[in-house]
């Protein structure tokens, strides 16, 4: 019995489907964990990990997303300026207030490879604050 491995003409992109998921009170690890292992075709029974067989992910409401504990106030992100010196820390509570989608986009992209696969499969994410957003012509299926 040999294992089979997909191709990437087998699962082109007319096989993709688009997923939503509503991140209202979801913990963010785990939303991240449940939206990454879409992105890379866990889910799927043909999942090979040199190839992109995931689906699209939509995700709505991601201003409600929950930090546990007191990661609101203790979890700063490092930005560098790229000038001598000049790198800054902010609270995921001030990420939050200016870009609400940063939070879960940056969760996501940390689970996914360090290749240049992942480059194409968070190009599928896309991450709405509100519970309003403009893929309803891909009808995608609500989780």
């Amino acid at each position: 019995m040999s294992t089979t491995l997909a191709k990437k003409e087998q699962h082109g992109s007319g096989q993709k489907r688009w997923v939503l998921l509503d991140a209202a009170g979801m913990s963010l690890g785990r939303l991240a964990v449940r939206v990454a292992n879409i992105l890379r075709g866990r889910h799927r029974p043909i999942y090979t990990p040199h190839v992109d067989t995931g689906d699209f992910v939509i995700v709505i409401n991601a201003d409600k997303v929950r930090l546990t504990g007191a990661k609101d106030a203790k979890k700063e992100y490092m930005f560098y300026t790229g000038f001598i010196g000049n790198e800054r820390y902010r609270s995921a509570t001030e990420m939050k207030g200016r870009d609400s989608r940063f939070l879960v986009e940056h969760a996501v992209k940390g689970m996914l490879p360090k290749n240049r696969l992942a480059d194409q499969m968070i190009r599928k994410l896309k991450v709405y604050g509100g519970a309003e957003h403009r893929n309803g012509a891909q009808m995608p299926v609500k989780l």
